[in-house]
């Protein structure tokens, strides 16, 4: 049981790290070609941009031990079935709302800690700076990451939330790393199918949280209330 639940989270979260890709690229490309250059080998240049991937990685790594714990504190009360139905619901009903109304997620205004911050970092020229930046950057607003932050809580586990989000994370490296190193890899006509599939990957998260919500019994996808909250108690 642990092991299924454990791989349908991590597939699904790649899945969504790698659909949002170009969403990532086009919200933060603008600072990703602005980062500070830390040598002048191109091992060094690479080196320096996956430094700063890895401090995403690792600022989403902290928010999924911290939904983790929650969730799992939800499981331990007896409702996170109905958190993983009611956020399930959300997602799919946000999708429906963009789908009829077209209405976008609204603009975000950035903290003054965390802008003050990455302009900082940016005048400096270390791989510390690099790996700050991306920490700074995990913590932009961002709905794809709210998402699966949302996804990682109605796991119920911290283990299984940490593993999501770091699976999101990993997902939108390849993509955002290729664009960096080559701007022009990516025909317009795949970058716009690319884009197309972001719904359907929230769609994807919104049905499997909906049917882990509804207990059906259906082994690894829709356990029953019994062994759904069964691996909350493991860690």
């Amino acid at each position: 049981m642990e092991s299924g639940v454990h791989w349908s989270l991590w597939i699904s979260g790649t899945a969504l790290g790698l659909a949002g890709s170009l969403h990532c690229a086009g919200m933060c490309g603008p600072l990703m070609l602005a980062l500070p250059r830390t040598g002048q080998s191109r091992a060094a240049w690479l080196f320096g941009r996956l430094l700063y991937h890895l401090g995403r990685v690792s600022t989403y790594a902290g928010i999924g031990v911290a939904v983790g714990l929650l969730g799992r504190s939800l499981s331990w009360v007896g409702i996170q079935r109905w958190v993983s139905l009611g956020i399930g619901l959300l997602l799919l009903g946000g999708l429906l709302w963009k789908r009829l109304w077209h209405s976008p997620f609204g603009s975000w205004t950035l903290p003054a800690w965390l802008s003050h911050g990455m302009r900082d970092l940016l005048r400096e020229r270390s791989l510390a700076a690099l790996y700050g930046l991306g920490l700074l950057n995990g913590f932009l607003p961002c709905g794809l990451v709210y998402v699966a932050a949302g996804a990682a809580t109605a796991s119920g586990s911290l283990v299984h939330a940490l593993q999501f989000m770091i699976a999101f994370g990993l997902g939108t490296v390849p993509l955002t790393l290729a664009l960096t190193l080559a701007p022009g890899i990516l025909p317009a006509s795949i970058r716009l199918r690319t884009q197309r599939g972001i719904p359907w990957a929230v769609a994807v998260v919104g049905l499997l949280l909906v049917l882990r919500g509804l207990a059906l019994g259906i082994p690894y996808l829709s356990p029953s209330v019994g062994n759904a909250a069964q691996p909350a108690c493991c860690h």
